[in-house]
């Protein structure tokens, strides 16, 4: 691994464990040239996924984009880094799983969004009103129709398990 500080290529891991929700092992390495310490992780990458944009264009999935996609949503936003972290995780998971190697934009906006809005329902109409991208207040007034509803039908529902 090269040092983020003067480049060298000979780093030596110091210590490694698995984080949190044991998708990824964290590692802390040091520089023996410059004496600099950095941490890495190590993510199992089952299948190397090509998204297709609305274009048409090809790009190889970027697991940082997505993150600093659904971070911009989030931002300010009292949403733990571990809930984010297992939010990404769920999505990358469900993409390599799919057992297609060219994922759709289209389906990547669509499964944040729905991790989006089980998070926080701000994040989810700054994400959406980006992704579907919204051009008048009324484009938001309809997303916002959409989440009341879907709001109302969970607060009229019985809770599980009861049976009056």
């Amino acid at each position: 691994m090269r040092c983020p500080y003067c480049g060298s290529l000979d780093t030596q891991v110091r210590d490694s464990r698995p984080t949190d929700d044991h998708a990824s092992i964290r590692r802390r390495r040091v520089c023996p040239d410059c004496g600099g310490r950095f941490t890495t992780f190590e993510r199992v990458q089952l299948r190397e996924l090509t998204v297709v944009k609305r274009s048409g264009r090809r790009a190889p999935f970027d697991r940082d984009k997505l993150e600093t996609s659904v971070a911009h949503a989030l931002r300010k936003r009292s949403v733990t880094p571990e809930r984010i972290e297992r939010m990404v995780n769920g999505i990358v998971r469900q993409l390599e799983s799919s057992g297609e190697a060219e994922i759709q934009s289209s389906t990547i906006g669509e499964l944040v969004m729905e991790g989006l809005k089980g998070l926080d329902d701000v994040a989810y109409v700054r994400f959406a009103s980006v992704y579907k991208n919204f051009r008048e207040a009324k484009d938001f007034e309809e997303l916002l129709g959409q989440l009341g509803a879907v709001e109302e039908e969970g607060a009229s529902a019985p809770p599980p398990g009861s049976d009056d």
